[in-house]
């Protein structure tokens, strides 16, 4: 009985793995917009952090904040925040 319990636990460690590397050489086919929705509407972003949420390098990141000082912030205590759903519109509404 106890190979018959190893069996199983084999099969389902190889659907996982399968199933995790599906689209492992293939990126996903939504786009970057349904990547960033979410349940965070009155979530903040540190300007040290807002790379990770957009995505791309840090140098970008500090480029397009140089480039564009209209990006939705807040500054509290000297550092600067995004809100996440502000954020997510602004780059909607500059990609159209």
């Amino acid at each position: 009985m106890e190979g018959f319990y190893i069996a199983i636990a084999i099969v389902v460690a190889a659907y996982l793995i399968a199933d995790g590397l599906k689209n492992f050489g293939n990126p996903s086919s939504t786009s970057m917009m349904e990547m960033l929705d979410g349940e965070d509407g009155h979530e903040l972003v540190k300007e040290s952090e807002v790379h990770h949420f957009l995505g791309i390098s840090k140098e970008d990141a500090h480029h397009l904040v140089q480039d564009h000082p209209e990006i939705p912030h807040i500054r509290i205590n000297q550092t600067v925040y995004y809100p996440k759903a502000a954020l997510r519109n602004w780059l909607t509404s500059i990609g159209e």
